[in-house]
């Protein structure tokens, strides 16, 4: 009877995770960048004095802070001996699959808001924008000097593993 709880309740946690929502939202008019599996974890990118950007991992309770330009950084240690030769690892990507991928994402807020700096642009700019409100989105050219772009995707694993599966 335990045993049968246990797994139970393991699958449940399995499904829950499987339709769990995962946001990604991109927002330059508040410089929130950050990719969020809903009550879980949430990893921002931030600005740091030291450090061009760090990131700060909010899970369990508690923030952990990277910073992924000293991984780039670092020298790699060289072993005495022989040399491996590097093998290029093939992916099985077909064109198929990436569309399959990117649509599987669900766009839940898109806003775009362009200053070129030339007005006989911007004005060209003008109708292009105002027709692509039609399909959906904000989009918007303004003569002030200011580029916003507003982005929140959402995807679920469910939906990752049906476009890799191919169901």
């Amino acid at each position: 009877m335990v045993l049968w709880s246990i797994i139970i309740g393991l699958l449940l946690l399995l499904l829950a995770l499987l339709f769990m929502p995962l946001n990604l939202v991109l927002n330059t008019v508040t410089q929130q960048y950050y990719i969020q599996a809903a009550g879980l974890a949430k990893v921002n990118v931030e600005g740091d004095d030291e450090e061009i950007i760090r990131l700060r991992l909010q899970a369990l309770f508690r923030n952990f802070y990277f910073y992924p330009l000293d991984w780039v950084n670092k020298p790699k240690k060289l072993k005495e001996g022989k040399r491996k030769k590097k093998k290029k690892k093939r992916t099985n990507l077909s064109p198929g699959t990436i569309i399959r991928l990117l649509r599987s994402f669900r766009v839940k807020r898109l806003r775009v808001n362009v200053d070129t700096g030339d007005c006989i642009t911007n004005s060209k700019l003008y109708p292009v924008f105002s027709l692509m409100n039609f399909w959906g989105g904000n989009y918007g050219v303004n003569f002030q000097g200011r580029n916003e772009i507003v982005l929140h995707l959402q995807n679920r694993p469910i939906r990752l593993l049906r476009s890799f599966i191919n169901l």
